[in-house]
C-alpha cells in the first residue's frame, strides 16, 4: 500500500479518516514484519538452547507471530530473559506464554500406587517415558482431561494418569511431608486390609513409601497418600529416617541390590521391580543405595568423572557405569544406546533383554562380544556430586 493511494481516495472525496487508517495499516504491516523476523526465532532458539537443553527435564514450547509470544513454559527465569532480549533489539511483543504450573493451588502430587507408568503424551497407548514408585513427591505444571503433567524429583517431565497420583495443596503436602513414614524394603509385598492378610488393599515394590498410622507386633498400620489404609508385615519395613541414614552406595551394596534384581524383565521406560531398561536398572540401584541419578543413559553419561575410553578394565572400580553405543563419525553424533555397571572381575551388569551379568572375558561362559564391540567410555559417579547427582533425603524425609 502507498500514500498515493491516499492522495486518490482523498480526491474521491473519501474521509480524511480512511486515509489515516491506511497510513496506520502500512505502518502496522511494517512492523509486523519486523516483528516475525528471523532475529526473533534466533533470540528463542538461543534462550531455549541456554535454559532447556533437554527438552526431557525442561519446558521451553515458545512461539512468535503477529506480535504475540505464545506457548508455555515452566522456567519463569527464561522468559523473563527472552524478554529482555526481545527489548534489547528493539522486538516490541504482547506476552501470551503461560507459566506453569496452573492448577490453582493443587501444585503438589504424591504417587499413589506401588509403580506409576508416567507416559510420553496424555494417553495410555503413548510410549512409556519412565516410572515413579509410591510415596514419590511431584511437581504437578497442568491437567488435560484425566491426565496430569508432572516433573519427578529426578526433573523428568511427562504425563501421569489420574489414578496414579493424589493432588495436594501446600498446607496438604506439608502435611504428608511430615508425617512419620515407613520404607517398603522387601522386592514385593501388599497392603492388606487386615491383619489376617486375605484381602489385599494395594501391592508394594521396594522403594515404597507410605505413612504410618500405628504399630503392632507384627505389622505397621499405614495409610497410603490417597487416604487407604491397611496393614503390612514389619518385617518388611523400615521407619524412613532409620532407612536413609542405612543407605550407603558402597561397592558391596551396589553389588547386593544389582543381582537381588537379576532376571527381572526388560520394560523400555521401567525404573522399578516390576521391569526396567537399561538405565533405569541403573537408577534403581542407586536410588535403592540413597543416591538419585539422572534418568537416562543419555544423561548419565554427563555426570561423574572418566575413568576409561580405551577397553583398559584395571581403571575401572565396582559401580562405574559402562557406557555403549555408535561414536561421533563426520556426519553424525556419538549415541549413547546402553548402559550397564561394573562389578569387578571383568564383569558389569545390566538390563538387556532381562537383568543379566556380561563379562569381557573371552574365556568366560558371559563373554558378550556384542556389547564389548559397542563400548564408548565408563564414567566413575559413586561420591561425586552435581546439580543432577542427588542425596534421596533432599526428596523423601
Amino acid at each position: 500500500m502507498h500514500l498515493s493511494y491516499c492522495f486518490y481516495q482523498f480526491k474521491s472525496k473519501i474521509s480524511i479518516y480512511t486515509c489515516l487508517a491506511a497510513i496506520l495499516s502500512c505502518y502496522l504491516f511494517l512492523a509486523c514484519e519486523r516483528l516475525d523476523s528471523p532475529e526473533s526465532g534466533s533470540l528463542i532458539e538461543e534462550t531455549r538452547t541456554e535454559f532447556a537443553p533437554d527438552k526431557r527435564v525442561a519446558l521451553f514450547d515458545i512461539s512468535f507471530e503477529n506480535n504475540i509470544l505464545s506457548g508455555e513454559t515452566n522456567l519463569p527465569e527464561a522468559l523473563e530473559t527472552l524478554k529482555n532480549r526481545f527489548e534489547e533489539n528493539g522486538i516490541a511483543y504482547t506476552d501470551q506464554v503461560t507459566v506453569l504450573p496452573m492448577l490453582e493451588g493443587k501444585h503438589f502430587g504424591v504417587v499413589t500406587i506401588s509403580v506409576a507408568n508416567i507416559r510420553s503424551q496424555p494417553k495410555h497407548s503413548a510410549e512409556l517415558a519412565t516410572q515413579a514408585t509410591m510415596g514419590t513427591p511431584l511437581n504437578v505444571l497442568k491437567q488435560d482431561g484425566t491426565w496430569y503433567l508432572v516433573q519427578t524429583p529426578d526433573q523428568y517431565i511427562s504425563w501421569i494418569d489420574a489414578a496414579g497420583i493424589q493432588l495436594m495443596d501446600q498446607e496438604e503436602f506439608q502435611q504428608w511431608d511430615l508425617s512419620e513414614k515407613a520404607v517398603f524394603t522387601s522386592l514385593i509385598g501388599y497392603v492388606y486390609a487386615d491383619e489376617n492378610q486375605i484381602e489385599m488393599v494395594s501391592d508394594l515394590t521396594a522403594g515404597n513409601v507410605l505413612e504410618v498410622i500405628g504399630r503392632k507386633t507384627d505389622f505397621y498400620e499405614v495409610k497410603l497418600p490417597d487416604g487407604r489404609k491397611g496393614y503390612v508385615n514389619s518385617s518388611s519395613m523400615e521407619p524412613l529416617g532409620d532407612w536413609i541414614a542405612s543407605r550407603n552406595p558402597s561397592h558391596e551394596n551396589l553389588i547386593s541390590t544389582a543381582k537381588s534384581m537379576m532376571g527381572i524383565p526388560y520394560l523400555w521406560g521401567g525404573t522399578s521391580i516390576k521391569g526396567v531398561d537399561c538405565s533405569g536398572f541403573t537408577k534403581t540401584v542407586f536410588f535403592l543405595n540413597g543416591q538419585i541419578i539422572p534418568r537416562d543413559a543419555s544423561q548419565q553419561i554427563h555426570e561423574g568423572e572418566e575413568v576409561d575410553k580405551d577397553k583398559n578394565w584395571e581403571n575401572l572400580q565396582v559401580g562405574d557405569l559402562l557406557f555403549f553405543g555408535k561414536p561421533a563419525a563426520a556426519d553424525s553424533p556419538e549415541k549413547v544406546i546402553h548402559v550397564g555397571m561394573w562389578i569387578g572381575n571383568n564383569s558389569f551388569i545390566h538390563s538387556r533383554g532381562r537383568v543379566r551379568i556380561s563379562s569381557f572375558d573371552p574365556d568366560s561362559e558371559h563373554f558378550d562380544e556384542y556389547e564389548l564391540d559397542r563400548y564408548l567410555r565408563t564414567k566413575r559417579i559413586l561420591g561425586k556430586e552435581s546439580q543432577n547427582i542427588l542425596a534421596v533425603e533432599k526428596f523423601i524425609r
